[in-house]
């Protein structure tokens, strides 16, 4: 079992549930993580984000800064089923970077579960 993990970054916790493989590379986990999400002005807080399976930390990358989604080139991954839906205002994506080492340590194969309520739908945090 899992310990409980304490988080003292600020961070956004995004679910990649129905886009994880455990075969993708570095490059098609970072395009699941980065986009395209719904979002809020609470994005602008956040410094990193985890991508999450299952309630566990994949990956960790370092924020560099917010785009309207549909902006940043996809190479991995196709999004036009998301750049047609009427909500792309208030969809967004991120660019990053995978974190240094010593925030990854601290995440990776963490669990993050009690961050979410059971039965909840949004996919990000």
């Amino acid at each position: 079992m899992q310990n409980l993990v304490e988080i003292k970054e600020n961070i956004v916790l995004i679910r990649i549930n129905k886009l994880f493989d455990p075969a993708m590379t570095q490059e098609q986990m970072y395009e699941a993580t980065r986009g395209v999400w719904r979002i809020g002005s609470r994005r602008n807080k956040a410094d990193f984000a985890f991508a999450v399976f299952k309630g566990e930390v994949k990956e960790v990358y370092k924020i560099i800064s917010w785009h309207p989604a549909g902006t940043l080139k996809y190479y991995s991954r196709i999004i036009n089923s998301f750049l047609e839906k009427n909500d792309m205002g208030k969809r967004w994506e991120f660019d990053g970077v995978v974190a240094e080492e010593e925030i990854r340590k601290k995440y990776v194969g963490q669990s993050v579960k009690q961050f979410f309520q059971k039965g909840a739908s949004n996919p990000v945090i």
